[in-house]
């Protein structure tokens, strides 16, 4: 069994360019101040390593009562009636459904479609529709067995391609697309299809709701942003501010899996707590995480790219199909990032790009590292590396004719004027990979009969594949703009310095790089700042902890709130901050300094329009990957994988390696084993024994190589990581896939039995690879 943490693998040498940080270990505290570019101990290691970490499990309160979900059996189905049995002694539980939510029964996030609880009609398996509560499990359990849910079975719509409902959709266009493909004279199509994957974080979802005196509720939990979950308590059980109150515990790890989903539950074990005045602990088991919660989401895409005579990349036609699930949930900005990276790192004088979110019968889908992008991404570099076959030129090669450089203008009408460094991460990668002497001996073996392993023989074939991606750091277009995010410092009375901010820590890092940048802007060890705990009665809302953005957007305020904090003191007292701060708090008292987000100078997008300039800045990555496969059984292993990712700048680098590490791990898992079957709407393989991820016999080596082009609209110049590596490692994988067997593989994961398919339609003389029929490579 495995399970999924936020630590890399062994750390790979770091590559800077000569004129940046040299990295360090600050292995002795106080020395310095461990400024970026050093990688002091992690700030919440030492307990997570002894064991005294609490996680939402840990946590006790006297008197907890314990909360179940009883939840759909159907995909769809029109709820006539939830009974509980005469025979059972009701009195000794509670039981909480639709008719006991106080406000309105609906999860608060981008559309209100998402019940609490549901009602009326049952629109997937597992859906929740009541709740109830015992003092002690196995009376739980019982009271479970003896409610009875009365259903009359609907058809459920389970084919994206036939649904009816569309939760979002977007169409960019620039140039004259008609025209581009009238100048092509090679026009490759593909269809791709990539599946559902599960985040498998090491810590399931887990809440425990405390009733208050006032009528209130707190909620401690295993989450990543914790003023949704507070919006949510706050609208659907009618609270003021002050009376829902969020407390993140210790977070074993969440990948976008506790972005949004933490609300629900959150809301689940609060009107149990309310209902029985006390306590109610709701910790999910593996099975009901798995089963019930949500995933990256499905997406269909097809593509068509024209290229000239002269192999300049003239039109892109691309057409996204997104399973959202039943429920909207984050949908439509998963749909746009992804729209917007449909097209890949390359200048295109005529692009465009149709897409929609479509609901389903299946569980609903929602955020997940990379957030849309690793969809599209795969689709866009599958079609460059075709199209490099098809033209017999060196895929590599191709992408640096294709590139986007600075000055470079993307579909948006963006002009990329900064922290460009799409040549920099592939010639990096490509020289420390010897890509190309590689690829040469792979094609000379090609021609060579299989070797003998062990006492029979097997066919082995031997890959390298590349790949290229981009990564917009932080949110689309005016989000920023609209979270309008605080971090604040306070140096308080008896002279402590600390940050405040609602960006949580679940193992990437947090509580560690803040501190690096407040001790850097104000002078002072590492050690003398303090992380206040992310509770809602406690911190400012600096928006949620995903999509890149907490080093960059957050991690800047809180530069500039210690900036502003430094000079106030140091006016007040006529010397450093340094050496006056502990005088100053006993002279004046604590000192609070709120910095609220200012939009990046220059930076203009049109949300009607989809024009403009999209992320104020891009991280860009390159990974290529050496595979064998067996081509008897089709079963790939995936050797080494070099990342070369561009972060703006290395703020940790330890903790950026392990992220470049952990996301590629990730990335090499969808595209060669993570599969989530479905029957009837519901998912087979719900358990760990049948859901696989590689384990730390299947990772490969992985060599990190860390570029920084600095982004100016950041004090510290950094963008964002966790996200990115996971674009670019599944095409660069089943590139070296069809390196090694000469077929391409057009669905995730690129599986054994996808794989020898593909090889016996290639032998048949059929159409090569699993594409669809629709498939063509072909001269105009």
């Amino acid at each position: 069994m495995t399970i999924r943490g936020t630590l890399g693998r062994a750390a790979a040498p770091v590559i800077l360019p000569p004129d940046a940080p040299t990295p360090g270990l600050d292995r002795t505290p106080g020395l310095d101040r461990a400024p970026p570019g050093r990688s002091p101990l992690r700030r919440e290691g030492p307990a997570k390593l002894t064991g005294t970490a609490l996680y939402t499990d840990d946590l006790v309160f006297p008197g907890a009562w314990y909360g179940h979900t009883i939840r759909s059996t159907e995909a769809r189905a029109r709820l006539l009636g939830v009974e509980l049995d005469p025979a059972f002694d009701w009195s000794r539980v509670v039981v909480v459904t639709a008719a006991d939510i106080p406000g309105p029964n609906i999860v608060n996030l981008i559309q209100d479609d998402q019940p609490i609880l549901a009602f009326g009609e049952i629109r997937h398996h597992a859906e929740p529709v009541a709740l109830v509560a015992a003092p002690d499990r196995a009376l739980l359990r019982e009271a479970a067995a003896h409610v009875t849910l009365r259903t009359e079975p609907l058809v459920p719509v389970l084919d994206p391609l036939a649904s009816g409902q569309v939760f979002a959709h977007y169409e960019l266009s620039t140039g004259d697309v008609a025209a581009g493909f009238a100048e092509a004279s090679l026009v490759i199509e593909g269809e791709y299809r990539v599946g559902h994957q599960e985040q498998l974080y090491i810590e399931n979802n887990a809440m425990i709701a405390v009733p208050r005196d006032d009528g209130g509720v707190t909620v401690h939990g295993s989450l990543q942003c914790p003023y949704y979950v507070h919006k949510a308590l706050r609208r659907s059980l009618l609270l003021t501010d002050a009376q829902a109150q969020v407390i993140q515990a210790e977070t074993g790890g969440g990948f976008g899996g506790k972005e949004e989903y933490p609300s629900i539950l959150a809301l689940h074990a609060a009107l149990l707590a309310r209902a029985c005045e006390r306590p109610v602990r709701m910790i999910y088991d593996r099975h009901e995480d798995l089963a019930a919660t949500t995933k990256r989401h499905p997406a269909i895409v097809t593509y068509r790219s024209g290229v000239s005579a002269d192999g300049r990349l003239v039109a892109q036609d691309i057409e996204i199909v997104m399973d959202a699930g039943a429920y909207c949930t984050l949908s439509p900005v998963v749909l746009s990032r992804g729209t917007l990276h449909s097209g890949g790192p390359y200048a295109c004088p005529n692009v465009r790009i149709r897409s929609r979110a479509v609901a389903t019968n299946t569980p609903p889908n929602g955020a997940f590292r990379g957030f849309g992008a690793p969809q599209t991404e795969f689709a866009a570099e599958m079609q460059v590396n075709r199209i490099a076959e098809a033209l017999a030129v060196s895929p590599l090669e191709l992408r640096r004719r294709w590139l986007y450089r600075p000055g470079d203008t993307t579909p948006t009408g963006q002009v990329l004027r900064e922290s460009v460094a799409a040549e920099e991460v592939l010639d990096r990668a490509a020289e420390a990979a010897e890509f190309e002497r590689v690829r040469a001996r792979t094609a000379a073996a090609r021609t060579e009969p299989g070797h003998v392993t062990g006492h029979s023989t097997h066919r082995i074939g031997h890959g390298i594949g590349l790949a290229l991606a981009w990564h917009g750091a932080g949110f689309t277009g005016s989000g920023e703009v609209h979270l309008a995010s605080v971090a604040s410092v306070e140096l308080t009375a008896d002279g402590r310095i600390v940050i405040l901010t609602g960006s949580t820590e679940m193992g990437q890092g947090t509580k560690t790089i803040f501190p690096q940048l407040a001790a850097e802007a104000l002078g002072v060890p590492i050690e003398a700042v303090d992380f206040a705990p992310q509770d809602t009665a406690l911190v400012p809302d600096s928006g949620p902890t995903v999509a890149s953005r907490t080093a960059m957007v957050v991690g800047g305020l809180v530069i500039g709130a210690c900036r502003r904090l430094r000079a106030v003191v140091e006016e007040r007292s006529g010397g450093p901050f340094a050496g006056t701060y502990p005088a100053d708090a006993r002279a004046h008292g604590p000192t609070r300094i709120d910095e609220h987000f200012e939009p990046y100078p220059g930076v203009e997008f049109d949300d009607t329009t989809y024009r403009g300039d999209a992320y104020p800045a891009f991280g860009w990555a390159s990974a290529i990957a050496e595979v064998d496969v067996d081509l008897d059984t089709g079963e790939v292993a995936v050797r080494s994988v070099v990342a070369a990712d561009d972060v703006g700048r290395v703020i940790h680098p330890v903790l950026a390696e392990g992220q470049v590490e952990g996301g590629t791990l990730q990335a090499v898992g969808y595209a060669t084993i993570e599969e989530v079957k479905l029957h009837d709407g519901r998912y087979l393989n719900d358990r760990l024994a049948t859901y696989l991820i590689p384990t730390a016999l299947d990772a490969p080596r992985i060599e990190t190589i860390l570029v920084e082009a600095p982004f100016s609209g950041a004090p510290h110049g950094a963008k964002g990581i966790g996200e990115l590596p996971m674009d670019v490692a599944a095409p660069a994988v089943v590139a070296a896939i069809h390196d090694a067997t000469g077929v391409w593989i057009h669905d995730l994961p690129a599986s054994p039995e996808r794989i020898l398919a593909a090889m016996s339609a290639k032998t048949a003389g059929k159409t090569a690879g699993d594409a669809s029929a629709g498939d063509k490579a072909g001269p105009r």
